[in-house]
């Protein structure tokens, strides 16, 4: 029986460490869901945000393996560097090329990417129960676009198409997806004929660029002609909870899903990785949109 609890774990030479590294963190997130959660259920861990410079990632990964610490989140700048940091690397994050989340087991270090699994769990609890046999357009190149195109073709999805601003940089990652994961992906300019094209035949639009983030909430990575009753549109963006397009796409009357679901489901994932516990999902949501 799983106990929860309103009541702050004292913090003691038991205490399981988590930690988030990068920098800067004064914008995450991480520690409010995770100590809410832990808390919950009654764990003695607590989550500490570490800033950490580029020059010193590896100094401070050497240490944190060596204490009390069951592993740790990293984000920007240091989700490819910490590869080199590590043990052994998930083969997924491997295929994606970074890491988010490393657990520490008898001192040794594994990395894995929760980003993907994430979206993946958050576009389910939105209605949509699998991606097996249905198109994608992806709008954007970087280190989300990576992560959830990668996680998507190896869940099945038909089709992906990527659309960057660089699109040198779009035709690479669906090359990467194509050669690692499953042969299923391809990339088209930018521009809105080609967009309008493209999603003629797709089912699942998403927005991985920052795009419509506090404070240029009126901002939209497509122009709002191009959305279409079909379509399910996700975007990643938090700040705000509901961006322009999925403002659009709702009046539209399109299923959306926001960038809060993928927060906390790679944050759950996360979670189950440090302590083997499924986690407090709609405690987690709470605790940074109540």
């Amino acid at each position: 029986m799983s106990t929860t609890t309103d009541r702050p774990t004292p913090i003691d030479t038991r205490t399981k460490l988590v930690g988030l590294l990068g920098r800067p963190l004064g914008h995450s997130f991480s520690p409010a869901m995770h100590n809410r959660a832990f808390q919950a259920l009654g764990l003695n861990y607590c989550y500490l945000p570490i800033e950490v410079t580029t020059e010193d990632l590896a100094t401070v990964a050497a240490g944190i393996a060596k204490m009390n610490f069951a592993g740790y989140n990293v984000t920007i700048p240091h989700k490819i560097r910490i590869m080199d940091c590590l043990d052994s690397i998930d083969p997924l994050a491997q295929a994606i090329g970074a890491v988010n989340t490393v657990t520490i087991r008898n001192g040794r270090t594994t990395g894995f990417n929760t980003d993907g699994i994430g979206f993946a769990h958050a576009l389910e609890a939105a209605g949509e129960s699998s991606v097996e046999n249905k198109s994608v357009l992806i709008l954007g190149a970087g280190g989300a676009a990576r992560a959830i195109a990668m996680t998507l073709a190896d869940q099945g999805a038909t089709r992906i198409v990527i659309c960057n601003r660089t699109e040198s940089k779009a035709w690479d990652l669906s090359r990467d997806v194509n050669q690692q994961g499953r042969e299923c992906a391809t990339a088209i300019p930018l521009g809105a004929a080609n967009m309008a094209n493209a999603l003629q035949d797709t089912d699942i639009l998403i927005n991985t660029t920052s795009i419509g983030m506090h404070p240029q909430d009126q901002q939209s990575p497509i122009a709002n002609r191009l959305i279409q009753r079909h379509l399910v549109v996700c975007d990643i963006v938090y700040n705000p909870p509901l961006t322009h397009l999925l403002k659009v796409a709702q009046e539209k009357g399109c299923r959306i899903v926001r960038g809060i679901g993928m927060l906390v489901y790679q944050g759950a994932a996360s979670f189950q990785l440090w302590t083997g516990r499924d986690a407090p999902v709609d405690i987690m949501r709470h605790a940074i949109h109540p």
